[in-house]
C-alpha cells in the first residue's frame, strides 16, 4: 500500500503544533502556578515530544512543499535518460509555489516548457509520475509509425545506434532541445487504450501532453490522457543517487543534472 507522505507529513506537523501551543496557552500556565505553590508538576511525555518534533517535522514540511523533493524512479518508462533506482532531485517551485496536499497555485513562477522532465500526478493514479513535456496548451499532438508530429511538423530524429537486441537509440529534436529516446526495432506496441494510428489531440488550455523517453514501453498520455496543471509536482533537475534493486549498494556514479 502506497503512503500518501506529504498527507501524512502535513497532520503531524498540525497535531504537534496544537499540541505546542494548547501547552503554552493551557498547561505551562498551570504548571508555573503550581511551581510557585511549591507543588512539581512534570511536563507531559506527549507535550515533550511535540516540542521536540514540531520544528524538525514543520522544516521537512517547508522544503518538501516549498524548494525540493527527492523521488526516487519506480519504472523504465523513462530509460535512457532515468534508469530504475535513480533519485532524482524535484525542484517545487519552478512551476509556483502550491499549498501541501491541496496543491494550489498560490504563487506563479513559471510555466512548464517543451521538453522539461515533469513529475505530477495522472488523472487515473494517486501515485507520482514522471514523463516528459511533450504537448503544451494549445498544440497538436500526432505520434504515428514511432514519429512525433507536434503542430503538423515532423520533429527531428538521429540514429545513434542499437543498444540492446531489438532495442534501438534516437536522439529527439524538440524545438531545439535534443534528447534520448529508445525503440523497439520494427515492434510496434499494442496498447488497447493508445492513441488509434494517425489521430491527432490538440492540447486544451490547463493541460499537457506526457511521453515516457522509452517510447514502446511507456503508459503515457496515449494511455491514460493529459496531465492536469492543477496536478503538477515540480521539475526533475538532477540525478543525486542510484541504487539498483536489491541488497545493491547506493553510488553516485549516474549522478548529473537533467536536461
Amino acid at each position: 500500500m502506497d503512503i500518501d507522505f506529504p498527507f501524512v507529513l502535513t497532520w503531524a506537523v498540525l497535531i504537534c503544533g496544537a499540541i505546542w501551543l494548547f501547552d503554552v496557552l493551557v498547561l505551562k500556565p498551570r504548571r508555573v502556578e503550581k511551581l510557585a505553590d511549591g507543588e512539581e508538576d512534570k511536563e507531559p511525555i506527549i507535550v515533550e515530544y511535540a516540542h521536540s518534533f514540531f520544528p524538525v517535522l514543520l522544516f521537512v514540511l517547508v522544503l518538501r512543499s516549498f524548494l525540493a523533493e527527492p523521488y526516487q524512479i519506480p519504472s523504465g518508462s523513462m530509460i535512457p535518460t532515468l534508469e530504475v533506482g535513480d533519485f532524482i532531485l524535484v525542484n517545487k517551485y519552478a512551476y509556483g509555489i502550491r499549498l501541501p496536499v491541496l496543491g494550489t497555485k498560490v504563487v506563479d513562477v513559471g510555466e512548464p516548457e517543451r521538453g522539461d522532465i515533469m513529475v505530477f500526478v495522472p488523472p487515473h493514479d494517486s501515485r507520482y509520475f514522471i514523463k516528459r513535456v511533450i504537448g503544451l496548451p494549445g498544440d497538436r499532438v500526432r505520434y504515428e509509425n514511432k514519429t512525433l508530429y507536434i503542430n503538423g511538423e515532423r520533429q527531428g530524429y538521429e540514429f545513434v545506434g542499437e543498444v540492446l537486441p531489438g532495442v534501438r537509440r534516437y536522439d529527439e529534436t524538440v524545438e531545439g532541445h535534443t534528447h534520448a529516446t529508445h525503440r523497439f526495432a520494427g515492434v510496434n506496441r499494442v496498447h488497447p487504450n493508445w492513441l488509434s494510428r494517425g489521430q491527432e489531440i490538440e492540447v486544451p488550455e490547463g493541460y499537457y501532453f506526457m511521453m515516457g523517453d522509452n517510447r514502446d514501453n511507456s503508459d503515457d498520455s496515449r494511455v491514460w490522457g493529459l496531465a492536469s496543471e492543477a496536478k503538477i509536482v515540480g521539475k526533475a533537475v538532477a540525478i543525486w543517487l542510484h541504487k539498483d534493486p536489491g541488497l545493491a549498494m547506493p553510488n553516485f556514479s549516474r549522478n548529473s543534472w537533467l536536461e
